[in-house]
């Protein structure tokens, strides 16, 4: 296949804010990948017509597409596309002036979840906005013309041709559209669905659809009895004929609540009306009454008894719909293809991650059947566009990054050594700096049947030799070892072992060593805030199970954790390796937000890391609350400032150099960081100093997005048939003219990796591609939590990190996703200085 040569903008041609890709890189061995990208080989040579359309009354997407379709029929003739809210695009001009308005009648049956008996009535008024000029988008991605409104108008109306179809056949979330095909069941009333992911993309010269693989969680549909079965965790719907109780009776409400269903006791015609579940009844069919017509009062059960049939399940309760309207449970059927928002409980998760983990062979397979399902081909809207795709993946050039130097402490074995396949063990190694563990105490949350003395005591012996094996100072090898009741006062029982760590050893407890009995998230929340935001004390938590395993390679990561948090490092990269950090002081500074779950108010949580000396092997961190959802950090020039004074005196040095990356922005919000959250670093700098003006340079790095990139040849695979690590892409499916590229450095484990996204949106310091890419693939290799080359740069990570130990920061609460839907008022704790200076979060 030939591949376009890269075109660059002509010098002093301002066609982005952003910077411009200064050229390409050179480091590493040139292979050939596939890329989840087809071609669009013929695009729309005549300008698109744009019309703003207004449905009243308003009704959701799937209801106004049904409105479109009737509309459709008498008026467009497949002349137009239309993308479920407020636009529709045509390839000639609709045959009205520039606006009109129509009456559109829906037939009764028209599935929505009204209850009216009489057809529904629509208005669409239609009213044109522009022509798109499609020749304007054509120089754009050859990168003679700025990115306007008018280019990207012209891509959403290619995002919305190519979305228009599927969405009128599948049920369609965003830019995903799902079927039931291979659907597998999750437990508890959920089941998962295959989905297909697609998006128009701007790539050097010309249009591409990205398409991926997507899955998301449904409500299974059927009887609604045999859907509470699932739900209550019975096994046969008579395990029912008893009835539920009060837990069973409100676990379910809160399942089912806005669920809809149909009713099947009132022949075919009523089947086809739809109704919402609003909340179930406290009672049975047999003690819920209601006023029948005669003013009587009459139970559900003898009503539907006396005019349809007996109940099979008279004491379970009913749903009520509308306006107290009950239904008993085994007359409704659940709806299909009703999305589940609520949270998946563990079984669930770890039922859907193997759903959707595919060796990247299969992912290719099924992406490839994904692109035959949506037949671009036999579009008949396509068509009339003039609108052509290629029907192969596209193949792209990658070049694969050298694996770096890691660095260990002289008198290990191996102290020097270049890791293979992003891999390596501790054996024989010591951490380069080694923290003192003088002052601590082990805190056994369970009792002393549950966990002997004997096997903490041989857990201990077996981790304090690993720790001094691999460097660290352990002055104390017996700590205190008290017991505690896991549904008690954590916050007492930590004082208490901190008091005992004090007295044994005469000094500040350094670390509360946690043995937790479960997995449960309200344990560890509540031993978090305690030791981070009351105490001020490092806290390692070890799972029980673990514990009485006492291996030694478990033994050896909770090391790795251990000594940073005590103020140790365990690698580094050679100076040459990093020259960014070793040629002047610099600092690498790592931001995050995180936000509340679906439907709370609560604070976002915004984090910030920076590296504390020229190895990045020591960080310290900033975190501040700021309005819920803001993505923007509002607080940022005040972390950035806490920052630099820790660095300078950390080091006794003021940066000189600024490499700050920052995850979780969307395309769409980078202008706003540009002038917002760079300008607030600058502004951090000056606070501290009028002439202090380090040069900086600002990196977006994306995870969410649907880029994956599949060997051709097998030398170019590893075991698990994905692209070695260090596999980098900054050609071909990359953006017209601006600074980005994708990188995938993280090693295969399972299914198919995901490559990291890095787009640079500033840069004083001049970075050559080479001299970027090189440094954030090396970084990946000092993550100080395992012995594996990881996903995306450890500034980042520990961002993240930060962000979501800080969800366990609420005083007095439970960490259950109940708990976060509640009211906004909360009481979040501050983590102690102390603390903040060292990696706490590891």
């Amino acid at each position: 296949m030939a591949t376009r040569k890269m075109t660059y903008p002509p010098e002093g041609l301002n066609v982005t804010d952003f910077v411009k890709r200064p050229s390409l890189g050179r480091e590493g061995r040139e292979i050939r990948v596939r890329a989840n990208f087809f071609e669009i080989t013929s695009l729309p040579e005549a300008n698109i017509h744009h019309y703003d359309v207004t449905i009243t009354p308003q009704v959701p997407p799937l209801l106004n597409r049904k409105v479109y379709q009737v509309f459709e029929k008498s008026n467009c003739n497949n002349k137009a596309v239309f993308d479920g809210r407020k636009n529709i695009f045509t390839c000639e001009r609709l045959s009205f002036e520039d606006s009109a308005t129509f009456d559109i009648t829906l037939p009764e049956d028209d599935g929505s979840t009204s209850t009216r008996r009489q057809p529904r009535v629509f208005k669409v008024k239609i009213k044109k906005v522009n022509e798109i000029n499609m020749e304007e988008l054509q120089r754009f991605l050859d990168g003679k013309a700025q990115c306007s409104s008018n280019v990207l108008t012209a891509i959403m109306a290619l995002d919305v041709l190519i979305r228009h179809k599927p969405s009128m056949q599948y049920v369609t979330v965003s830019r995903s559209f799902y079927t039931r095909e291979g659907s597998r069941n999750l437990s508890g009333g959920v089941e998962a669905w295959q989905g297909y992911y697609q998006s128009a993309r701007p790539t050097p010269g010309k249009m591409m659809i990205n398409i991926d693989l997507c899955a998301t969680a449904f409500y299974e549909s059927g009887p609604l009895v045999n859907v509470v079965v699932k739900m209550l965790g019975k096994q046969h719907p008579d395990d029912l004929r008893r009835g539920i109780n009060e837990r069973e009776r409100a676990k379910l409400e809160k399942e089912l609540k806005n669920l809809k269903i149909r009713v099947t006791h009132r022949g075919e015609k009523n089947a086809k009306r739809r109704y919402r579940i609003s909340k179930i009844t406290p009672q049975d069919a047999q003690r819920t009454k209601f006023d029948d017509a005669d003013g009587h009062k009459m139970d559900v059960a003898s009503y539907f008894q006396k005019n349809y049939k007996r109940l099979t399940y008279p004491h379970l309760p009913c749903i009520v719909v509308k306006t107290d309207n009950f239904l008993p449970l085994e007359v409704c059927e659940v709806i299909e293809g009703q999305r589940h928002f609520r949270k998946l409980n563990e079984k669930q998760t770890a039922d859907m991650i193997k759903f959707t983990c595919q060796q990247p062979n299969i992912r290719a397979n099924k992406i490839k059947m994904g692109f035959d399902t949506l037949n671009y081909r036999h579009n008949e809207q396509m068509n009339k566009f003039n609108m052509e795709v290629l029907n192969e993946m596209a193949t792209v050039r990658a070049r694969v990054l050298p694996t770096p130097t890691i660095n260990y402490h002289p008198s290990s074995k191996d102290a020097t050594f270049i890791p293979r396949d992003g891999v390596w063990n501790l054996r024989y190694k010591k951490v380069v700096t080694g923290a003192t563990l003088g002052s601590w105490s082990v805190l056994v949350f369970g009792s002393e049947r549950e966990y002997s003395a004997h096997s903490v005591q041989n857990f201990v012996r077996e981790l304090v030799t690993t720790c001094s094996d691999t460097g660290m100072n352990i002055s104390n090898k017996n700590p205190p070892i008290l017991h505690a009741n896991p549904q008690g006062n954590v916050e007492e029982s930590l004082k208490q072992a901190w008091i005992r760590a004090g007295n044994a050893a005469k000094s500040k407890p350094q670390l509360i060593l946690c043995i937790l009995p479960n997995t449960g998230i309200q344990l560890y929340g509540s031993i978090k805030c305690a030791g981070d935001t009351v105490i001020g004390v490092v806290t390692q938590c070890i799972q029980g199970r673990h514990m009485l395993k006492a291996g030694k390679q478990y033994c050896a990561n909770v090391c790795l954790k251990i000594n940073v948090k005590l103020g140790g490092t365990n690698s580094f990269l050679a100076p040459n390796q990093n020259p960014f950090l070793h040629e002047k002081p610099s600092i690498l500074m790592g931001a995050d937000v995180t936000h509340p779950p679906h439907g709370s108010n609560r604070p976002s949580i915004a984090a910030l890391c920076a590296s504390m000396d020229s190895r990045a092997s020591r960080y310290a961190a900033s975190i501040r609350q700021q309005a819920s959802r803001t993505e923007i950090i509002s607080d940022l020039a005040d972390m950035v400032k806490d920052m630099l004074k820790t660095f300078y005196q950390t080091s006794g040095k003021k940066p000189e150099r600024i490499l700050f990356y920052r995850d979780g922005v969307s395309e769409g919000q980078f202008e706003q960081v540009l002038n917002e959250e760079i300008k607030a670093v600058k502004s951090a700098c000056h606070s501290l100093d009028p002439k202090y003006s380090p040069t900086i340079t600002f990196i977006i790095v994306q995870k969410r997005h649907h880029a994956r990139f599949f060997p051709i040849d097998k030398k170019d695979s590893d075991r698990t048939g994905n692209c070695y690590p260090g596999t980098l892409v900054e050609t071909d499916i990359v953006h017209p003219v601006e600074f980005d590229f994708y990188l995938q450095s993280q090693a295969g484990l399972q299914g198919t990796c995901r490559p990291t996204h890095y787009h640079v949106l500033y840069d004083e310091n001049e970075f050559t591609p080479d001299s970027l890419q090189t440094l954030s693939y090396n970084l990946c290799y000092i993550y100080a939590r395992c012995t594996r080359v990881v996903s995306l740069v450890p500034p980042v990570y520990y961002a993240h990190l930060v962000c979501s130990r800080a969800r366990f920061h609420i005083r007095g609460d439970n960490f259950s996703e109940e708990s976060s839907t509640e009211g906004d008022e909360v009481a979040f704790g501050a983590v102690k200085p102390e603390l903040l200076k060292v990696m706490y979060f590891m």
